[in-house]
């Protein structure tokens, strides 16, 4: 038997930031993993002066950051789709999104293309944004409401039927990786185990702002070995990812020791499983990928 994965994200370079050490997890396991991108990135700042310094990263934006994405595809192993989509970028507060951006464009309309790859590459599992997107980007949002349609729709013969043979996905999780329980297990460990570690002082910052947020994972995985991969994955996204990017502030030995996990929260099941999981596929039988 052999499963399949699918996430969803809005921008190149997210699936490196939310998840590739699950994508890597999972990919050893002998899953199938596709990786969805709803946008090319188009809007996104180039946050990396050297990269800056390059002509492409005014002339050919969407270029660049397809290469970059190439580049991360192939470190982690996973298949790649691209929905077409332009980014939204981030307006001011107030204003409106660019005509004919990804934001713009109602969400009945941007699933069928979802739609279409789900029922072409036939997911048991996918992994996609909470209600708020994660954090509040209009791509990001219109990438949960997309996901939200099509986990809904994919196996219903009636919805989009021009659009491929129907399949009902069986689970569907959002991402809830940076989260508050993480960041005071990490603080604790340091207090506990490295009490003169510079990082205390930032831990403990964030660990005070993210206390408003309450903890919503219900299943971690254990990914700990892949986080090596996972960070030459971010890197590849240059644009995005400066060397110097918080991402990167604390190692990965102490990660590993102290929470080795990428945590998701359960949205939707078709099939019985428990409270918490260890294992995205949890509950999933052979009967059942048919």
């Amino acid at each position: 038997m052999t499963l399949r994965l699918i996430a969803v994200h809005a921008h190149p370079d997210d699936e490196s930031s939310k998840g590739a050490a699950t994508y890597a997890h999972y990919l050893d396991r002998g899953a199938e993993v596709m990786i969805v991108s709803c946008t090319g990135g188009e809007r996104g700042d180039v946050l990396n002066e050297l990269v800056a310094r390059n002509p492409k990263s005014r002339r050919d934006l969407a270029g660049l950051r397809r290469d970059e994405m190439s580049r991360a595809r192939d470190i982690i192993g996973f298949e790649h789709r691209w929905l077409g989509y332009q980014d939204s970028g981030l307006p001011d507060e107030g204003d409106p999104v660019p005509e004919g951006s990804f934001a713009a464009i109602p969400a009945e309309v941007s699933a069928e293309p979802l739609v279409r790859l789900i029922r072409e590459f036939r997911p048991h599992v996918m992994i996609t944004y909470n209600e708020q997107g994660g954090y509040p980007h209009p791509d990001h949002i219109r990438c949960h409401e997309i996901s939200r349609i099509a986990w809904e729709r994919s196996g219903d013969a009636e919805s989009y039927p021009d659009a491929g043979q129907p399949w009902a996905m069986k689970k569907m999780y959002y991402e809830e990786i940076f989260n508050a329980e993480r960041v005071g297990t990490v603080y604790q460990w340091l207090l506990d185990h490295e009490p003169n570690s510079p990082l205390i002082e930032q831990f403990a910052e964030m660990r005070e702002w993210m206390s408003r947020r309450a903890y919503r994972g219900t299943a971690k995985i254990d990914v700990g070995r892949f986080f090596d991969q996972r960070d030459e994955a971010l890197r590849a996204h240059a644009s995005q990812v400066p060397p110097d990017s918080p991402f990167f502030f604390w190692p990965n030995e102490l990660q590993r020791e102290a929470w080795p996990f990428e945590d998701y929260r359960l949205a939707a099941s078709r099939v019985a499983t428990s409270e918490f999981e260890a294992d995205l596929f949890q509950g999933i039988t052979e009967e059942e990928t048919a």
